[in-house]
């Protein structure tokens, strides 16, 4: 069993992403698609795993498979798989400690808790066999994301891993997903479901209602209603189980041990996003612990000096041609040098007001988390583990 015992006493702000995942044992990644959430959840995993050691998880609930290729998996599933060594060594790199992965199966996952929460073989027979199970599974309302908090709290009690980093839906999907657990238990206890259950619990039905069933039998189909019915009755079985779990996951996530890295681009919709999601977790009294964010402009195209080089290529354009010619020999007619320095300059302030919009939005965003970490643009996408370890070592310190 993995060494637990790493959570703080007190929330004073990381320094770094390094400090913030040695203090932390479940890490829970947030933000719009396309931003690199998957990416950074995957790279800050391995990061972990390289130099603190003991064993690490990446789980995603997020469909995508992206992870398998870039940690050297074919594939994995519900139950966790070791990446291994030779990955590592492939990139020559010697970790310190374990990386595993895990994608949630939603289908199974459901199984394996009523194989928890059943009261007895019956009952569990009977949930499973139900042929609406068959297909809530995978439609029921917040199933996807109850049961992947179910999940997430599942293996961090089991204490096999020092350190759980999750990789979320998109965001607003991200607020069902921390949502989910009070909803699911709320669902199970509501008047609508008593209402729905209540003439299948009882021979006796109730006149007011016996209109509403006679037309939905028609429409519905009697066996349909039964099955929604038989249902919802056997899951009651297990509603003490639902609600004590909800709650537990609740108090996991609220603890010292638990923080959410919110990732994005400075783009404006994602933006919007991040802001949405920081907004969500302060209203829920929930730790932020970093701000990821992708695909910044470099800090050069703010510097002094070189904007003045880049006024030069534009204003005198001319002259310059000819140094250029002068210098390089018959490269090229004048004016075509001359027209290439102008778009030279004028691409290099272009940037430079996107790069200053860039640097004001970060500080506008730096004033919640304890970690702002910024990743440039990289010259191609990133496939492998040595891409990962990459886009760690950018946000690492």
């Amino acid at each position: 069993m993995a060494a637990r015992g790493r959570r703080t006493e007190t929330r004073e702000p990381a320094k770094s992403v390094e400090k913030l995942l040695a203090t932390k044992e479940i890490v829970i990644c947030c933000g719009s698609g396309g931003v690199g959430k998957t990416t950074t959840a995957a790279a800050m995993a391995a990061m972990a795993a390289t130099y603190h050691g003991g064993k690490v998880l990446v789980l995603t609930v997020d469909p995508a498979k992206r992870l398998a290729n870039a940690l050297g998996l074919e594939q994995f599933g519900n139950v966790e798989t070791r990446v291994p060594a030779e990955a590592f060594a492939a990139v020559g790199v010697e970790p310190r400690g374990e990386l595993w992965a895990a994608m949630l199966d939603t289908k199974q996952s459901w199984d394996d808790l009523v194989e928890r929460h059943a009261p007895d073989a019956a009952t569990r027979k009977a949930i499973l066999d139900n042929p609406l199970y068959q297909n809530v599974t995978g439609k029921f309302v917040q199933s996807h994301d109850y049961i992947a908090m179910e999940r997430l709290y599942e293996i961090h009690s089991s204490g096999r891993y020092d350190l759980i980093v999750v990789d979320t839906p998109p965001t607003r999907n991200a607020i069902d997903f921390l949502e989910a657990p009070e909803r699911m238990a709320d669902f199970f206890s509501s008047r609508l479901l008593r209402w729905l259950i209540a003439p299948y619990q009882s021979r006796l039905f109730n006149v007011a209602s016996k209109p509403f069933y006679n037309v939905a039998d028609r429409i519905l189909g009697s066996q349909f209603l039964q099955d929604i019915a038989e249902f919802f009755i056997l899951f009651q079985t297990m509603y003490g189980g639902f609600v004590e779990r909800a709650k537990a996951v609740t108090r996991t996530l609220s603890d010292r041990c638990t923080t959410f890295v919110v990732v994005s681009t400075l783009e404006s919709a994602p933006v919007q996003e991040a802001e949405f999601f920081i907004g969500a977790l302060s209203d829920r009294d929930l730790h932020l612990g970093a701000l990821v964010l992708n695909k910044v402009l470099p800090t050069y195209l703010r510097s002094t000096a070189a904007t003045k080089v880049a006024r030069s290529f534009t204003a005198d354009a001319d002259p310059l041609a000819d140094q250029v010619l002068a210098g390089l020999g018959d490269i090229g007619a004048h004016d075509d040098v001359a027209r290439v320095l102008r778009e030279v300059g004028e691409s290099f302030l272009n940037y430079q007001v996107v790069a200053k919009r860039e640097a004001e939005l970060r500080d506008e965003l730096s004033t919640v988390p304890d970690v702002v970490a910024t990743v440039p643009y990289f010259d191609s996408d990133i496939f492998d583990l040595a891409g990962l370890l990459a886009l760690g070592a950018a946000i690492w310190r």
